[in-house]
């Protein structure tokens, strides 16, 4: 019998026909019981990865979390969701293997979020913060018209309110599905960050694994700070693309997190179980009075 996680979460018994209804008691339901690490491809008891935040303590390899668990994460309990309730128009009326519109009531279905992104109000330390997390199981963290007008909406709730804005990106790019209206987001949220920075609030842009397309072209790179997990993908195409294009082999850890601090496009790459205790540090630093 296996322990890892397949399709099929149930696993009948080797009785026969005869048994009738044992077969149904002796049923063992194992899926989501271990987890093998694609770091280094040990077995991991999903309890205690889930105790260690997500992050093989063998190898720390950091799994991929969700949008709810990010705000988990770094916010105090009691904060508040905010910004809600919209929903894609599908405005192409796009249509590839499947519709567009079913695709999304599928992630919607599977997610139980509006679309790939969650805002929050709450406290970060001593500070009231405003978080917009993305959700990388819904259509790959994807930005569309929804996603950008909802962390849009973060940046004004920030600049309005005076309160620190902090974005945990996971996306793989603009999303095609709604083409030119997806590539547009990167503008608008762009714009509302630069009133951002002009009414002296801090944004601090933390990058996970992966961050990549037109996220990283637009509000993933213009923070005040941009930190990241160890391990991230972050980059605009992909690896394998590039290697296509220019013919070359590229070098070890490229477009990873730490390949990136090395060469000046990241402030920091920190660790997880640090990143709560960072963040208060950066916001004391960075909100600290003139001449200080």
């Amino acid at each position: 019998m296996s322990w890892f996680k397949r399709e099929n979460s149930e696993y009948e018994s080797n009785a026969g026909p005869e048994s009738n209804g044992d077969a149904t008691e002796k049923r063992v339901r194992t899926e989501g019981l271990w987890s093998k690490c694609p770091g280094c491809r040990q077995p991991l008891f999903k309890a205690d990865l889930e105790a260690n935040l997500n992050v093989c303590p063998k190898c720390q390899h950091h799994f991929k979390i969700g949008a709810r668990e990010r705000l988990e994460l770094l916010l105090e309990p009691g904060y508040q969701l905010v910004d809600g309730g919209l929903r894609s128009t599908d405005p192409l009326n796009f249509t590839d293997s499947k519709p567009y519109k079913s695709r999304l009531r599928a992630a919607q279905q599977q997610t139980g979020l509006d679309d790939a992104i969650l805002n929050a109000v709450g406290q970060l330390g001593p500070r009231k913060v405003v978080v917009s997390a993305m959700e990388y199981s819904f259509i790959g963290g994807s930005m569309g018209a929804v996603v950008g007008e909802t962390i849009a909406r973060a940046v004004d709730r920030a600049r309005i309110g005076q309160m620190p804005l902090i974005v945990v990106a996971a996306s793989g790019g603009a999303r095609m599905m709604e083409g030119v209206v997806s590539l547009m987001q990167m503008a608008k949220i762009s714009t509302a960050l630069a009133q951002l920075d002009d009414a002296g609030v801090p944004y601090i842009c933390v990058l996970t694994d992966p961050t990549t397309g037109g996220v990283t072209a637009s509000f993933a790179m213009l923070g005040d700070l941009n930190i990241a997990e160890p391990g991230a993908l972050i980059g605009f195409a992909g690896p394998r693309v590039i290697e296509q294009t220019i013919r070359q082999k590229l070098p070890e850890g490229f477009q990873r997190s730490e390949f990136l601090l090395e060469k000046g496009f990241l402030d920091a790459v920190v660790h997880r179980r640090d990143l709560k205790n960072y963040l208060i540090r950066a916001l004391d630093f960075l909100q600290m009075p003139a001449g200080a």
